[in-house]
């Protein structure tokens, strides 16, 4: 049987909620990657992640601080990586979303396992060294999926008027960062949306030039020689195509810890661009969580992907020959699994 082609996407912060306490442990327990992970943290006098993940009650001011959740999605997500079945799916590109770029690394070969772990850890922390500032979203496509082009424009009217920046453009939702008042200003200016805004508890001004603190500590701190070609495909934030024995590992590293942190991540642009040049067979959606699954849903609906052209018409073909994958969910774990699991 032939194998059938899959893009690979790697979820970012948000994605490891009181549902997935317990995650690693579930289905990773004995991998030696977790090990060698949890050997780098206590080696730094940091909690294990397997410490982390086994705890018995999920706790907000701890597991979504970003020191602890970054590593704990990064690790959950290249260990799912690592049992995608190969004799059924060839993984012909990889992306990801925001902190998922670091996992993506990791999977297209860009770096070795120990080193995106190493980035998405130190991330972890480097991501709290910032300028004033949070993230709020901002839901554009209405119940059917669909973005009204007219709205979303005065969306971005108000957006850029209000001092606030474009922080994650997400399918049919916008993320926006800015200081307290900037935010403050955009709501009171911003027309009736599908969903009112939501304010990210403990999120950053993430993607804008507030966090040049956070891009200084990278780059002094996460070396050049770490980073090599891509082994597969590799989309990054502005929908830009990394190839195999194509690419510049300078231009890698400066893009990781320059644009990548301190520009608007346009995921929708990456998962779009990634659909239109390699048309996979099916997405896989890595764990841990599955929050972003709906936003990959509302790019095919933007797209109108084999006839994909609604939230209707999205989850009748989940229904009966799913195009998207999530690790998260057990059902559809279980195709993408290899049965020949080894730790």
């Amino acid at each position: 049987m032939a194998k059938q082609s899959v893009l690979v996407v790697c979820p970012g912060r948000g994605t490891y909620n009181a549902p997935e306490l317990g995650y690693l442990a579930r289905h990773h327990a004995g991998h030696a990657d977790l090990a060698q992970f949890d050997a780098i943290r206590a080696e730094a006098g940091k909690d294990t992640l397997t410490a982390l993940d086994g705890v018995a009650k999920f706790q907000p001011s701890l597991h979504t601080r970003g020191d602890v959740a970054a590593p704990l999605i990064h690790a959950a997500a290249w260990l799912d990586f690592t049992t995608i079945d190969r004799d059924r799916y060839e993984v012909v590109a990889v992306t990801g979303n925001s902190m998922g770029w670091y996992t993506a690394l990791a999977c297209a070969g860009a770096l070795s396992p120990e080193q995106a772990f190493r980035v998405a850890d130190a991330m972890g922390v480097n991501s709290q060294k910032h300028s004033p500032g949070g993230q709020m979203v901002l839901v554009l496509a209405g119940e059917d999926w669909r973005v009204d082009r007219a709205l979303a424009d005065k969306v971005e009217r108000a957006v850029a008027e209000s001092g606030a920046r474009p922080s994650i453009r997400l399918g049919g939702m916008l993320v926006v960062a800015g200081e307290a008042p900037a935010l403050a200003a955009l709501e009171r200016t911003l027309p009736p949306l599908p969903r009112p805004p939501l304010h990210l508890v403990g999120n950053g001004p993430f993607h804008t030039q507030a966090m040049a603190l956070s891009a200084e500590a990278a780059r002094a701190g996460l070396p050049q020689a770490w980073f090599g070609n891509p082994r597969v495909p590799l989309l990054d934030g502005r929908g830009a195509i990394v190839r195999p024995f194509a690419s510049d590992p300078h231009a890698l590293w400066d893009y990781t810890f320059g644009a990548q942190i301190l520009d608007t991540y346009d995921f929708t642009a990456a998962l779009t661009v990634a659909i239109r040049e390699f048309a996979p067979t099916r997405i896989v959606l890595l764990g841990p969580g599955e929050t972003l699954g709906g936003a990959i849903g509302q790019v095919l609906v933007g797209l109108g992907w084999q006839r994909i052209d609604s939230k209707a018409a999205f989850m009748a073909r989940q229904a009966s020959d799913p195009i998207l994958l999530a690790m998260g969910r057990a059902e559809q774990r279980a195709n993408v699994e290899s049965p020949l699991r080894l730790p």
